[in-house]
């Protein structure tokens, strides 16, 4: 067996059904469940028709590069959404079954040229950052992204011994938990770092199309402002997942620099995870279609306002930049938070400290709980109502 292997965490959801393993929820109250990122709204019935026509696909085996035919739709869509003058359909741009495959495989196919190579992940982070990286071989070196920062990072404090070490860069954006954007000067930083140094930039903005006032800026739009037309050390993921409520349909891209998607194409043949034809077709539908994903965005609008005028008398939470999570800083540890709320509320939260790493003997996901507003807009705020309560009942701790 890989010795790496015995190296990986436990992932943040078997830690939290650890934690709650001998805690009874409150049996008058039904369960609300705010953990996972697991889009809960209506998938558009538009790609369900698509897929229920589409199953003779299963009949065939599809290509490793996609059909051209969503390959094109994807460079439509990414090119009217990013203000890009032009995105390859060719060879610029590889379907994959969803992202959290593709971020994985990315690393693998990309780290190991360096000697003692590094892989750099915000902190708090999406776990499959680090599991990558350490399947890979390399050490991971985490960036925290704070409170007293506004849970962004700041990368021009980062020496450059790391950024001569570093082989791959995971960028968040919008963040996972906080819901920050990486700015335009912020790229600007990173794409000099990664044109000197020889790393890539690896953007997850799986989060991207949920946001509430600007478009979240992208980090081939940031290329394409900076001068970089060819996308060179770049690479975007996207996803239909939480954009179109389809994650069980697995179905995503990876667009950018060329010259990484042709050995990582080489790298996908043989790790055999080619998108079968009906959801190719399905996903064709999809990024095709805007007005689900207007009315996706005007649902967490609502949900949003409703809880945050519940929460935001009784803990220190804010509205995010992107994204469907709060993330609040609580007045308790958060493993007690969490554990005394799903047994006097029933109310699931995720500790903020299962998706963090302590470095220098500080976590900064700690004291923290993501809150996943993916139910329904009614159990949503129910959910806001019995938090709000137990902080009242608890305040004095």
């Amino acid at each position: 067996m890989n010795p790496l292997i015995h190296s990986l965490h436990p992932y943040p959801f078997q830690k939290l059904a650890d934690l709650l393993s001998s805690v009874e929820p409150n049996s008058e109250l039904p369960v609300i469940k705010l953990t996972i990122g697991e889009p809960q709204h209506d998938a558009p019935s538009i790609v369900l028709e698509t897929l229920k026509n589409a199953l003779d696909g299963v009949s065939k085996y599809p290509l490793t590069k996609g059909e051209n035919n969503l390959r094109e739709t994807i460079s439509g869509w990414a090119c009217n959404r990013f203000n890009l003058p032009q995105l390859s359909a060719d060879s610029q741009i590889l379907p994959v079954t969803g992202t959290r495959e593709a971020l994985f495989a990315i690393t693998q196919a990309l780290v190991g040229e360096k000697k003692d190579p590094l892989v750099v992940s915000p902190n708090p982070f999406y776990q499959i950052y680090e599991g990558a990286g350490i399947l890979a071989g390399a050490e991971l070196h985490y960036l925290p992204c704070a409170a007293d920062n506004q849970y962004k990072i700041d990368y021009q404090a980062v020496p450059d011994s790391i950024w001569q070490r570093c082989e791959l860069l995971f960028v968040c954006s919008p963040n996972n938990p906080a819901g920050s954007v990486t700015t335009l000067d912020e790229y600007r930083f990173l794409l000099e770092k990664a044109k000197q140094y020889n790393f890539a930039i690896i953007a997850d903005e799986c989060y991207s199309e949920i946001y509430f006032e600007e478009k979240p800026l992208g980090l081939l739009d940031a290329c394409i402002q900076l001068g970089n037309h060819d996308y060179s050390n770049c690479l975007i993921f996207q996803s239909l997942s939480k954009r179109s409520n389809l994650p069980g349909l697995r179905s995503g891209f990876v667009a950018g620099d060329a010259s990484l998607l042709k050995p990582f194409l080489q790298y996908r043949t043989y790790h055999g995870c080619a998108m079968p034809l009906h959801h190719q077709l399905a996903s064709i539908t999809a990024w095709n279609d805007e007005a689900h994903v207007a009315n996706n965005r005007d649902i967490y609008q609502r949900k949003f306002k409703q809880v945050l005028d519940i929460l935001s008398p009784v803990m220190s939470v804010s509205k995010p930049e992107a994204g469907f999570y709060l993330w609040p800083k609580l007045p308790m540890n958060d493993e007690e938070f969490c554990t005394k709320l799903y047994h006097e509320e029933s109310v699931l939260v995720l500790p903020g400290s299962y998706l963090g790493r302590d470095v220098d003997g500080h976590n900064p996901g700690q004291n923290h709980v993501r809150m996943a507003l993916v139910a329904e807009e009614s159990e949503c705020v129910e959910a806001a109502q019995r938090i709000a309560r137990f902080i009242k009942k608890h305040q004095n701790l």
